[in-house]
């Protein structure tokens, strides 16, 4: 038997309103590599991807509207003021927020919202949103990888990096304040288990009586990646290692 397909969920019958869709907020340590796992995990997918603002300089090969939307800090400072935002932050001198109007429009149809973002900004959208909030951590197999990936990128300081490691140090200790926790070690394992958890978000979703022995399968499986099956000791190799 196959896992339900989160690109392609049940019709409702036709006079149904649409279930609305799953909020989706990814976040992790720069470097971890959550823009290739994202891609990989939305292809031929018709979700709501999230592009947010930002007032640091565009990176090689980024593009404007696509990656982010790369604006000045006085006009971040103006929708701020607007309250244009679902969550803000400012990381390493730079600040980042996701405009809330085009998210509850796509929720609201049905459609699923992804939002790839800072741990501070991830923990404000789920004191604003709650429980809808479906909060996933990408986790990298060890400290030293990370450094590793962010030493290859060649756009940080080594100042910058050392801010980075520190913080995801922190971060990677308080990962039990998310719902789910992937490690981003084997690209393809890993894009399994978010489309996993899209899928078990969506089941959770529908009444208990309606759920298919597929349906109870992914449940199953996506238990694995919640974050209450990580130990102290778990989170302690990562970042000692």
């Amino acid at each position: 038997m196959h896992a339900p397909d989160p690109a392609h969920p049940p019709r409702p019958a036709p006079d149904a309103p649409p279930q609305r869709g799953l909020l989706i907020v990814m976040t992790g340590a720069s470097g971890v590599g959550k823009g290739t796992l994202r891609e990989q995990w939305l292809k031929n997918q018709d979700v709501f991807y999230s592009t947010s603002w930002t007032t640091r300089p565009p990176r090689p090969g980024e593009r404007d509207g696509v990656d982010y939307v790369f604006v000045s800090p006085e006009r971040f400072e103006e929708k701020v003021s607007q309250g244009g935002f679902l969550e803000h932050a400012s990381f390493v001198g730079n600040h980042y927020g996701t405009p809330i109007e085009p998210i509850e429009a796509a929720l609201a149809r049905g459609q699923d919202v992804i939002l790839e973002i800072e741990v501070e900004g991830a923990m404000q959208v789920r004191d604003r949103m709650g429980e809808e909030a479906v909060l996933v951590f990408i986790m990298p197999p060890s400290l030293t990888e990370l450094r590793r990936r962010l030493e290859g990128r060649a756009t940080e300081t080594p100042e910058r990096i050392e801010k980075r490691l520190a913080r995801a140090r922190e971060e990677i200790m308080h990962a039990h304040a998310f719902r789910y926790v992937v490690v981003n070690d084997d690209l393809e394992r890993a894009v399994r288990e978010l489309l996993d958890v899209q899928a078990a978000e969506r089941v959770m979703g529908r009444p208990r009586d309606t759920w298919t022995g597929d349906d109870r399968a992914v449940l199953a499986r996506v238990a694995d990646v919640r974050s209450d099956h990580l130990s102290t000791d778990d989170l302690e190799r990562v970042v000692n290692s």
